[in-house]
């Protein structure tokens, strides 16, 4: 398993478009086979910062999942003018 973590930054103004996008890859996300979890949240004191956890059985699910043209429309073409990503981290569990 891999797991991926990842926080974006909406630009202000635009946090309820930043939500129904991440709204849409949630399901889509959800439905991809190699996908074990995918969740979004959202900073209780600020609300323009969203921080999402992902689980990926393999290497080459999260590939597909990056790949996807779904996310290339919402992550990519959608998300990136009105967000900024400030991280992401891959880990994998221990034991």
């Amino acid at each position: 398993m891999i797991v991926l973590v990842v926080t974006w930054q909406a630009h202000a103004g635009h946090e309820s478009e930043v939500m129904a996008i991440f709204s849409k890859l949630t399901d889509l996300s959800r439905k991809e086979p190699g996908c074990l979890m995918y969740q979004v949240h959202r900073h209780k004191e600020d609300g323009r910062r969203f921080f999402i956890y992902e689980q990926y059985k393999d290497e080459a699910a999260l590939e597909a999942h990056r790949t996807a043209p779904y996310f290339l429309e919402y992550a990519r073409k959608q998300l990136l003018p009105i967000a900024e990503r400030v991280n992401a981290d891959l880990y994998e569990p221990m034991g």
